[in-house]
């Protein structure tokens, strides 16, 4: 899915929106990618694009990963993400 085709929001925004589990659940995957989304982030700070599922579609945050743990992805100002409700990652 291309980012193009959603919304961007501000990360501080994502806490206005019910997020909801993606149609396919990707977390396996975004376990293998979120490190280097992580490195990037904390080393470069480079941006990742995140799109998530939300019971009004897709939206998309640009933002610097923070931590990754098994289930759930943190960004700055304590927002945690559920690693089930992403559609799409990429740098």
């Amino acid at each position: 899915m291309s980012n193009t085709m959603t919304e961007v929001i501000e990360k501080e925004e994502i806490a206005a929106y019910e997020l909801v589990p993606a149609f396919v659940d990707k977390t396996q995957e975004w376990q293998k990618l979120l490190p280097y989304a992580l490195r990037l982030g904390n080393e470069f700070k480079g941006k990742t694009y995140i799109t998530v599922e939300t019971t009004r579609g897709p939206r998309t945050v640009v933002t610097t990963v923070w931590s990754v743990s098994e289930n759930y992805l943190n960004l700055k100002g304590g927002i945690t993400i559920p690693l089930s409700v992403i559609i799409d990652i990429h740098y």
